[in-house]
């Protein structure tokens, strides 16, 4: 049983970090993911916008689309904390061995960010996929298989 909550740990703390590189490297300017927990309302609005126009989406799935928005960007928040994470974890070799105990406490705080928002997240990701027509579900499932956004060149 303990190995399957440590993997489920993982897993969740892998997809979070997964789903906030994307945003910040996503990133083009100013603002954006990177303004940190309000973000950047113009930015926000672009995205949705954005992927609204790729997936024909009608109002009420747009709105389904900025919640899923807001989760993501709270949970990227959260999961960056107050200070600049490159900070923390450079701050655990900055002695002659690693900060082992401030490691464990950073891992900690970091699934303990995940744990608390993962439900709200994969709640709105879920509303917001199963009220897409077959062809937009679609749609999603190639962006992801091609594992780039969607306009990319190159």
């Amino acid at each position: 049983m303990k190995r399957l909550i440590k993997k489920t740990l993982l897993g969740l703390f892998g997809g979070a970090l997964i789903v906030g590189s994307l945003g910040a490297c996503s990133q083009r300017g100013p603002g954006g993911w990177h303004a940190g927990a309000d973000g950047s309302p113009e930015f926000r609005a672009r995205m949705v916008e954005k992927v609204g126009s790729k997936l024909d989406l009608d109002a009420a799935q747009k709105q389904k689309l900025d919640v899923l928005a807001d989760k993501l960007q709270a949970q990227r928040a959260a999961l960056r904390g107050a200070s600049d994470p490159r900070v923390a974890v450079r701050g655990l070799f900055v002695g002659d061995k690693l900060d082992q105990a401030g490691a464990k406490k950073l891992i900690a705080e970091k699934t303990a960010a995940i744990q608390a928002g993962s439900p709200e997240v994969i709640a709105a990701a879920a509303d917001f996929f199963d009220n897409l027509r077959p062809e937009q579900q679609q749609k999603v499932r190639e962006f992801m298989e091609r594992g780039r956004r969607w306009g990319h060149r190159g």
